[in-house]
């Protein structure tokens, strides 16, 4: 499975260094060429001769070498793999690259790296009382919304002679990861194409302090919007008030109001070949916004007016662009979701009812029905949004061919 794919592996300075070599041999013994780079720690713990034999190819650890063939040998490194995986990353490792500093070859290489081409995958290793140190917690933090990849640490026994959390994953599970994320990195069916994804609900102003809402969280959108930019395609994401970081790698817009998103939407869509809209847009916002807090009386009536529509003017307007909408319902799913595919001229709508268990706003999980232009129904099982994500973009990118 990894024949023809360079994988950098790189050692950092922790006892759990020797597991490396064990881990360059088995990507290799999977068809993978291994490229070490070491920082001078590395070599307290594991000679390069060690990972040279191992991989037959020189192992890399000065930042600047008469040695090197080339002026900018992180530069060339950071471009050569599929994939690059440090294994130890110890909390000093992973307090530099979140900082920012580059002061030796590897984590030089690592801000060389450009993340939407090539993941990295980091396996800490380290005391049980470091992994949880504040500081290290949020350098852990920063890092994945980024876009750095974790392998987690296991529980264990410690070099120190303690028990608990800080233990580096075994090799064998780090070669099952690299296969994961390749085989992810692999499924490129989106290059060339723009995807525009709207997410979370909007806000409708009634005074200063209050709004109009809904429950949604925008975690469909954002899990849409992330498994695009895996599949390769350029990502556009105009996004209501959400708790959630924007994926890595997309051209973000964040709105507030049901007219806002509109503006953004109309602005943006003759970018897009495929737009998805998964955004819980209010239907109603209050005629009259207050300038001041109003204050609290006997009764309070609110007139509320219609906001425009925006999966409406979409659909009037797509053109030859393919567009999918949601259908969020509490009854008559089908009936109701059919209803609005065709009177907003849909090629697809994601229907889930919101009764049903693990299904709905705010959770990793939903249970949706597919329908098709042609009629076609597709029911799915409950599963992640982030697994049913991908499998949307699947069907889309089966039907406009």
């Amino acid at each position: 499975m990894l024949e023809d794919k360079t994988i950098l592996l790189g050692i950092t300075g922790g006892i759990a260094a020797y597991k490396s070599a064990e881990l360059a041999r088995l990507l290799i013994k999977e068809g993978a060429t291994v490229q070490v780079v070491m920082t001078s720690n590395a070599e307290k713990f594991i000679t390069p001769l060690t990972m040279r034999t191992l991989t037959g190819r020189p192992v890399y650890s000065s930042l600047f070498s008469p040695s090197y063939g080339s002026a900018t040998v992180h530069i060339d490194l950071a471009r050569e793999p599929h994939l690059v995986v440090v294994a130890p990353a110890t909390a000093n490792f992973l307090g530099k690259v979140s900082s920012g500093i580059a002061d030796d070859l590897l984590s030089t290489v690592i801000l060389a790296v450009k993340l939407q081409e090539c993941p990295v995958i980091l396996a800490p290793s380290m005391n049980t009382a470091m992994f949880h140190n504040p500081a290290v917690r949020d350098n852990i933090a920063l890092l994945r919304r980024r876009g750095y990849l974790f392998a987690d640490p296991l529980s264990g026994s410690l070099a120190c002679g303690e028990v608990g959390e800080g233990r580096m994953v075994e090799p064998v599970q780090l070669v099952e990861l690299i296969k994961k994320e390749l085989a992810k990195s692999a499924r490129a069916d989106y290059s060339g194409l723009t995807v525009m994804v709207t997410a979370g609900p909007t806000r409708e102003s009634l005074d200063p302090v209050r709004f109009v809402s809904n429950r949604s969280s925008g975690r469909m959108g954002y899990a849409l919007a992330r498994a695009a930019a895996e599949r390769g395609a350029r990502v556009i994401l105009i996004s209501g008030p959400t708790a959630l970081e924007p994926p890595p790698g997309v051209d973000f817009f964040p709105v507030e109001s049901a007219r806002e998103m509109y503006a953004a939407v109309m602005d943006k869509f003759s970018l897009a070949d495929v737009i998805i809209k998964a955004a819980a847009v209010a239907d109603y916002r209050p005629e009259e916004a207050y300038g001041q807090k109003i204050k609290k009386g006997d009764t309070l009536s609110v007139k509320l007016v219609r906001n425009p529509d925006i999966l409406q003017e979409l659909g009037s307007q797509k053109g030859d662009r393919f567009l999918v909408g949601f259908a969020a319902e509490t009854e008559n799913l089908l009936e109701n979701a059919r209803k609005k595919m065709t009177n907003k001229n849909l090629d697809l709508i994601v229907a889930n009812d919101l009764t049903q268990e693990g299904a709905g706003f705010a959770k990793e999980t939903n249970k949706v029905h597919l329908i098709f232009r042609d009629g076609h129904v597709e029911e799915l099982p409950l599963m992640l949004k982030s697994e049913l994500s991908h499998l949307i973009l699947e069907r889309v990118r089966a039907a406009i061919g």
